[in-house]
């Protein structure tokens, strides 16, 4: 099973690093990862023009087709943003909407796949379940099956606190413990879905 990872931040900082580790836990449970960065990017925002819907692809020619396949290939997808003034990136935002071109061709795209998110906040309490909680609309409209690590800790999803450095981000052990706990029901769904398809 591959699962995706998003990165909707602009740095190679604490949201790059705090998901790579999140792969890395799910590649010693044996899952297949890929990661996607938007640094360095060029993604433009939707301009909800519908011509994907009259076409079939989207009419904006940039990096966006890079992940387009993956997003359609992927069990499972971790999406994980900064928080920007109280949600997520727009960087994040953007592929999001640009999803819509998938939808277009098929409505069903994301339908029972498995979805969580990690939110990375300046503050200890700065918009992260906020952040997350974006996040989990776009997973629900899409129908995907979003996927939280449950009371005590990590009530939406994984959040941390970077005080905004990189060096914060590493020492923040609340921050690790919803991860962990986020990771393995995210993987226990991804694992009972593949067992339904045997």
């Amino acid at each position: 099973m591959v699962v995706l990872g998003i990165c909707g931040s602009p740095r190679k900082q604490a949201t790059d690093y705090v998901l790579r580790e999140a792969l890395q836990l799910l590649e010693e449970k044996n899952f297949e990862t890929e990661f996607f960065g938007v640094r360095g990017k060029n993604i433009s925002p939707c301009k909800h023009c519908d011509y994907c819907i009259r076409e079939g692809h989207c009419i904006m020619k940039d990096d966006m087709y890079e992940i387009y396949p993956s997003i359609k290939d992927a069990e499972g997808i971790i999406m994980a943003t900064p928080v920007y003034n109280g949600g997520l990136s727009a960087q994040l935002k953007s592929i999001m909407d640009r999803c819509r071109a998938l939808g277009a061709v098929d409505y069903d795209f994301l339908r029972f796949k498995v979805g969580m998110a990690i939110a990375v906040g300046g503050d200890r309490i700065g918009g992260q379940e906020l952040a997350i909680q974006q996040i989990m609309t776009f997973y629900i409209l899409t129908g995907a099956i979003p996927v939280s690590g449950g009371a005590f800790g990590a009530n939406l999803g994984a959040n941390f606190w970077s005080q905004d450095t990189l060096q914060g981000v590493k020492e923040d052990e609340e921050g690790f413990k919803s991860l962990r706990k986020t990771i393995k029901r995210f993987a226990l769904f991804l694992e009972n879905f593949e067992l339904e398809k045997d």
